[in-house]
Order: structure tokens, then sequence, then C-alpha cells
């Protein structure tokens, strides 16, 4: 049986040693990805702002001149949703919780194999789109929430019927009211008009969420 091919992303490498960025852009786009380059801070900024949110991931040298990664990464962090990983050549405690502290969703120390590397990047994008998928899920269930006093209170019943958090008890409702095509308020009126509402409803959801559950 033949794999699927992996999903080509764009992928943004900030490094002033030019021989290690070309080195880094050619591992990184033989594993099927775009690749983007900047060789400062500043150049890199402008790329971001050409690209915005189209850019999967950026790899940024946490010491650079000028703007170090550190600083770039804090820009990132406020101004944009572009995730980052760090390339350092320091292993110390410090370096590492300062990269952890600036949010980064990767952490590569030089010298840099490609090995290594690939899996460090292939996991750091894993992390940056479940942190995607989270923001979308709250933009979505603010949304709603605001949208609907049922849906708020339907999400609360099933927090506390099922013992779930916000997230699980929202998606839950979700994809309740998408598998019976119906709109996601009638799903929570439902829920809320009656007791026996509820239980139609209480094999369907609590088989979705102990799905969730599993391995």
């Amino acid at each position: 049986m033949e794999l699927p091919a992996p999903t080509r992303r764009l992928v943004l490498i900030v490094d002033d040693d030019s021989l290690l960025r070309e080195y880094l852009a050619e591992v990184v786009g033989h594993a099927g990805h775009e690749v983007l380059q900047a060789a400062s801070s500043a150049a890199a900024l402008r790329l971001i702002e050409q690209h915005g949110a189209a850019i999967a991931l950026a790899l940024l040298d946490i010491e650079m001149p000028g703007m170090s990664g550190l600083e770039l990464a804090c820009l990132l962090r406020q101004e944009t949703s572009v995730p980052f990983m760090f390339l350092s050549a320091s292993d110390d405690a410090a370096t590492a919780r300062a990269a952890a502290e600036a949010g980064a969703v990767g952490y590569v120390v030089k010298p840099i194999d490609a090995g290594p590397l690939l899996a460090a990047f292939e996991a750091a994008l894993a992390r940056a789109d479940d942190i995607r998928q989270l923001r979308r899920s709250e933009a979505s269930l603010s949304s709603a929430l605001a949208a609907g006093r049922e849906t708020s209170i339907a999400v609360g019943v099933l927090m506390a019927r099922f013992h779930i958090d916000r997230h699980q008890a929202f998606d839950v409702l979700r994809e309740h009211a998408r598998s019976q095509r119906r709109k996601l308020g009638e799903v929570a009126e439902q829920i809320l008009a009656t007791e026996e509402g509820l239980g139609s409803l209480h094999g369907d959801i609590g088989e979705r969420i102990r799905s969730r559950a599993r391995p």
C-alpha cells in the first residue's frame, strides 16, 4: 500500500550563516516543503509581511546580529500567527528556558544533522498545527457562545453531565449537529427543552466523548 505524500508547507529559515541556511533549506526542501530564506530578522519580517499566515513554520537562529531570534520571536508572537522553532549553538538550560518562554514549538541545537533536524521539524509542525486548531476552536466557541444563549447554556449542561471541559463540550455539540445536519442552536434547544431531550442525545454524545478519549 502506497503511503500518501506529505503535505507541502511553506517554511521560513532565518539565519545569518549562509552555509547553514542553505543546508537547512536543502534538508527541508528535500522533505517536500517550500522554503523562504532570510539572512536577518529585518529580512524575515519583510517576507512575513508578504506571505503572512501562509508560512507554516519559521526556523529562527537565536544569535543573530541586530535583532536576535528571541527578539524576532517576541514580535511574531505579539503581531502575527506565524509559529516558530529555534536553532541554537547553546544547549544550556537558560537558553532553552528562554526559548520555551518565548513560545517556541521546537528547539534544535547546532551542529545540526539531517535526521534529528527533520524529526524535530515535523514534531514542531504538528505542534504548530495543534495550536492553530485550538485557536480556531476557541474563536468558533467564542462566536457561538456570544451568538446564542441556548448554545452557551447547553455547553454548560454537557460539561456538568459528562464531566468534560468547555472545548470538549462544544466540539461534541457541534459534531452532533453536523451529523444530524441541523443547526447548532436547534440541537442546543433540544438539550435544554427537557431532560428527555438530553437523554435522546446521551448515547450519541457519550460515544463521541469516549471515542475522543481512546488512544
